[in-house]
């Protein structure tokens, strides 16, 4: 196995690891459709009960896919690693039924800290938000020799 086929592999068990303790996620139908190093692409249907006085899907809801695929992209490489900082800029409305994809991707990693970006689109993958959050490793790693709290 090549080294990228490994850091391929190695991120995808983390992002498996991660969901199978993400109650989060999995509550809010939350799922995996790629992870890679550096990166994550999770989808999300907005359902009924997610939706504000307005008939349009909450901010917050729209910020916790965003903030998932920010996760799983920051501790791909199984260095536990956790949100620093984030925002999150709402462009136009998300809908009941609406299927949505947060795709994070690695701008920046450094010793400690890193910056991530996440675009979510809306079923005709225009941006429906943009998110940049801020890492912070910590001791420990996700899935091998599992010492994180």
């Amino acid at each position: 196995m090549s080294a990228l086929d490994s850091a391929h592999a190695l991120a995808a068990a983390v992002a498996q690891a991660l969901y199978a303790r993400d109650p989060a996620a999995r509550q809010l139908g939350i799922t995996i459709r790629h992870c890679a190093p550096g990166r994550a692409e999770l989808a999300m249907t907005v359902a009924d009960f997610m939706l504000n006085g307005h008939g349009t899907c909450h901010g917050g809801y729209l910020f916790t896919l965003a903030d998932t695929a920010f996760a799983y992209a920051c501790n791909s490489g199984n260095e536990f690693t956790v949100g620093q900082h984030a925002s999150i800029d709402y462009l136009r409305p998300a809908r009941a039924g609406d299927t949505l994809i947060a795709v994070a991707r690695e701008v920046k990693r450094g010793p400690r800290s890193g910056i991530y970006d996440v675009t979510v689109l809306g079923a005709d993958d225009e941006p429906v938000a943009l998110f940049r959050g801020l890492s912070r490793s910590r001791p420990g790693t996700p899935v091998i020799n599992d010492t994180a709290p």
